[in-house]
């Protein structure tokens, strides 16, 4: 059993392998880009810090593994560090050969294309997953009809009744019971608009789930929210789908459009103080959490990976100096007003920027291990 293994293949394996694949779609993503720009790269790192292992390829760029294996970067030739951060002697340090093939040379819509494209890959790499799961696997389903509902449960209050069948929830399409489910947990405390369908109408209910806190499997606490409904399930009731290529298709871009539109509720309540941190992991939380979806099997490993894949393009593009959106803000405010902001309030930004990161690396350790 996976209990009785070291601890370092429960839970360090699979979340090292999970982020390494992550990391290296998401720098593939800039590198992939900055290449077909014509721009230079000194180094693709997976992992920061020392070099365990590595080589170089004949365009000079250096492909390595390094020491700590929390993230990765490419470095575009005349970058001072892995965070893009533009060296303030670049022209006299490189000569008119190599000065057009930099990536602070390139023009404004270059520099954007190759910043967008690391979050870019990340979902695509979510879409390909889930699409390929949807169609090699299929989805186990139930129909979406309530059977019971509890007295006094925000359920009663709204109007909700035994036999409604659920069409959608804050505009996703509801194809099974799971999808009520999935869609209210994901919004305790927070209201949602769903559509039911009672004696041949449609009917449109709002409710606010309470939050109830619920401990998985593994004994890990999620607030989750609740409305009070039931499905009674006979046999035979649950059922394996297999939507065909061009459904597989719509299932899969509604499911990233969920996921998106739940991360930024999360990081929109935690910005104004109604969200809760302990919900936060980070990489004792992420490694615990691929440990225990490793027992689940394979499926449900890859199935986090295309989760976390598109979190972390998502969080990538939040407007914070060191990260793609940081990197972005400059460029449209460049593109806007026809010239770049200087280099002092660039480097003052980053500055801000890497304490905010550090700040956020420490706090979710410290909530991890709490």
């Amino acid at each position: 059993m996976m209990g009785s293994l070291p601890f370092y293949l429960n839970y360090i394996v699979p979340f090292l392998a999970v982020l390494t694949v992550i990391v290296f779609v998401h720098e593939m993503g800039h590198y992939l880009v900055a290449r077909w720009n014509g721009v230079a790269v000194d180094a693709f790192s997976i992992g920061f810090g020392p070099e365990l292992f590595g080589w170089t390829d004949r365009r000079g760029t250096r492909w390595r593994i390094s020491a700590v294996p929390l993230g990765g970067y490419v470095k575009f030739t005349g970058d001072m560090n892995a965070a893009s951060v533009p060296d303030p002697d670049l022209a006299e340090k490189y000569d008119a050969q190599t000065a057009p093939t930099l990536f602070a040379n390139k023009n404004v819509w270059q520099r954007m294309a190759v910043v967008v494209a690391g979050p870019a890959a990340n979902v695509i790499f979510t879409f390909l997953i889930l699409y390929a799961v949807l169609l090699g696997y299929g989805r186990m389903t139930l129909d979406p009809v309530i059977s019971g509902v509890m007295s006094d449960s925000p359920a009663a209050a709204a109007g909700f009744e035994a036999g409604d069948r659920v069409l959608s929830v804050d505009g996703f399409k509801v194809r099974g019971f799971e999808d009520f489910q999935r869609l209210v947990a994901t919004a305790p405390d927070r209201q949602v608009s769903v559509v039911v369908e009672r004696s041949g109408e449609q009917v449109d209910i709002n409710v606010v789930p309470d939050s109830e806190t619920s401990v998985t499997r593994f004994g890990r606490e999620l607030k989750i929210g609740r409305i009070g409904v039931s499905r009674d399930v006979g046999e035979g009731d649950i059922i394996l789908y297999h939507p065909d290529p061009l459904e597989a298709v719509s299932m899969t871009f509604e499911e990233i459009a969920f996921i998106v539109d739940r991360t930024v509720a999360f990081i929109a309540d935690i910005f104004v103080g109604r969200g809760d941190l302990d919900q936060i992991a980070g990489p004792v939380g992420m490694a615990q959490v691929s440990g225990e979806v490793a027992t689940l099997g394979l499926l449900a490993l890859v199935n986090l990976t295309a989760l976390l894949s598109l979190n972390i393009g998502l969080i990538n593009l939040l407007p914070v100096p060191m990260l793609d959106g940081g990197h972005l803000m400059y460029y449209i405010y460049e593109a806007i007003r026809g010239r770049p902001l200087s280099q002092r309030i660039q480097e003052i930004g980053f500055r801000i920027g890497f304490a905010l990161v550090c700040t956020l690396m420490v706090f979710t350790l410290v909530n991890d291990l709490v």
